[in-house]
């Protein structure tokens, strides 16, 4: 038994078809009811995307979270008497407290090569790297005239040089600092200095010669995973990074003064003076803090919340969950346009398109998105779109020549949905220019339904639909 959903029934066709005022109503209500799907698609898109996140989490947990290089500082202990008074009895008493001097090197050099790859766990993926930091210079004069501090209460012998790495996980050697020509062994602070997240320290014996213009160097070798930072510390920063990677950000307060990119390798490099550094040359604090608690975390260091914080984010080759996640926010635009193309088929053919059918060609665009969002996590974003796009446009254009009984206006109509979705693809791939395509795209339509509306005449009861001539 054959249902004739397009029949030419006077009462029905009243009813489902004949006015066109009334379809136009219900194509408006059948795509805001089609946006409760779409919704849910870019809902399943955010989904995946912090599964990503997840992973990506779990992986840098387990190798090493992004990198802050810091320091390094020399840290010189002195003593001071403080008097205290007690207001009922009168008496004084005498209290000894020990304060620090923290002094940032005069100059600093570091060069860095950094060797990312690509990690995976099932269909995600996650940037780490291996890196071989040289770092070298000099710390400045003690400027006690400034600081008013006598050196004969300065704890020569209990000198500190503290360096700073925001994941102790990733260090892949034990650095040995040379100080004033003397190697020192690094070893974990774990006393209640806080200059930086993660102290590493040594404890040079400066009583003899009672001078802090000292030259430093000393060698990292780390793993980390999606960005390595440094801080600007020095009096005069110069830092050089190398690294085999074709899709660098760089990232922080500072942009580099020289940089190349090339489709395997980059290359930066910046030179800074002092005048745009967060922090003085010197400086005297019970207990000083650099890095903020609050723009740190157990996996990850964030250089742009973090003052005096620069460096190099490696980016993944292709974001493939923001691509179909902006895909998808068109997605009303794409299904409304499609109606109203196939409305204007329908008048210009004579032939009815029941509702019905409608509602199966939106849920066909609707899962559009899901093949997208499926495929492109196994074969990327370009290859995944032209895949779903020709699979939906060919059903759709399949089914419009069986309902018309028209090869020639299903290939019209089919035409028509694949310039919409190439049109939607080049509006993806843009940035600055999208809003200006995308507008011009759009008033184009518009201009080519209002001549389409030319061909039609709709009588003055609006129950009959009549095909002009050419």
């Amino acid at each position: 038994m054959k249902i004739e959903l397009t029949t030419e029934n006077k009462e029905l066709k009243n009813r489902l078809g004949g006015s066109v005022l009334f379809k136009l109503v219900l194509i408006g209500f059948l795509t805001l009811i089609l946006l409760i799907p779409s919704v849910l698609i870019q809902d399943l898109i955010t989904e995946r995307e912090r599964r990503q996140e997840e992973v990506n989490l779990e992986i840098s947990d387990k190798w090493s979270g992004s990198q802050l290089v810091q320091g390094p500082v020399l840290v010189l202990p002195y003593k001071t008497i403080q008097k205290i008074t007690d207001s009922e009895s009168g008496k004084s008493t005498s209290k000894e407290l020990i304060s620090n001097i923290y002094i940032l090197p005069e100059t600093i050099k570091i060069n860095s090569k950094a060797a990312p790859e690509t990690l995976h766990r099932g269909i995600f993926d996650a940037v780490v790297y291996k890196s071989q930091i040289k770092v070298n210079g000099t710390f400045s004069a003690l400027e006690s005239k400034k600081s008013g501090i006598n050196p004969e209460v300065i704890l020569w012998e209990k000198a500190k040089v503290v360096i700073g790495l925001s994941d102790l996980k990733g260090l892949d050697n034990k650095p040995i600092i040379k100080l004033d020509e003397q190697n020192y062994e690094v070893e974990p602070d774990f006393t209640s200095l806080k200059l930086f997240t993660n102290n590493l320290i040594i404890l040079p014996d400066l009583s003899s010669n009672k001078n802090t213009k000292l030259d430093f160097s000393f060698d990292l070798n780390i793993r980390g995973s999606n960005q390595l930072s440094f801080l600007h510390i020095g009096k005069n920063t110069t830092v050089n990074i190398e690294g085999t990677w074709k899709n660098p950000s760089f990232i922080g307060r500072y942009l580099p003064e020289q940089r190349s990119i090339s489709d395997s390798t980059f290359s930066a490099s910046w030179k800074m003076p002092y005048f745009n550094r967060p922090f003085p040359q010197q400086w005297v604090e019970e207990n000083s803090n650099m890095i903020s608690q609050d723009s740190t975390s157990e996996n990850s260091i964030k250089a742009k919340d973090i003052s005096g914080a620069f460096g190099v984010k490696f980016l993944m080759p292709v974001d493939q969950y923001q691509k179909t996640f902006r895909s998808a926010k068109y997605a009303i635009l794409v299904i409304l346009l499609t109606f109203i193309s196939l409305l204007f088929t329908e008048l210009l053919s004579k032939k009815k398109v029941h509702l019905l059918q409608y509602v199966l060609i939106g849920a066909a665009m609707i899962i559009f998105y899901a093949l997208l969002l499926s495929l492109s996590e196994q074969l990327g974003f370009n290859l995944a779109y032209l895949i779903a796009s020709i699979a939906t446009v060919g059903l759709i254009g399949l089914f419009i020549q069986s309902l018309l009984k028209s090869r020639k206006t299903a290939l019209l109509f089919a035409g028509i949905l694949g310039l919409l979705y190439s049109f939607i693809f080049i509006i993806i791939q843009l940035q600055d220019m999208a809003l200006l395509v995308g507008s011009v795209g759009l008033f184009l339509i518009i201009a080519g339904l209002m001549y389409l509306s030319q061909k039609v005449n709709i009588d003055k009861d609006n129950t009959e639909i009549i095909s002009k001539e050419a």
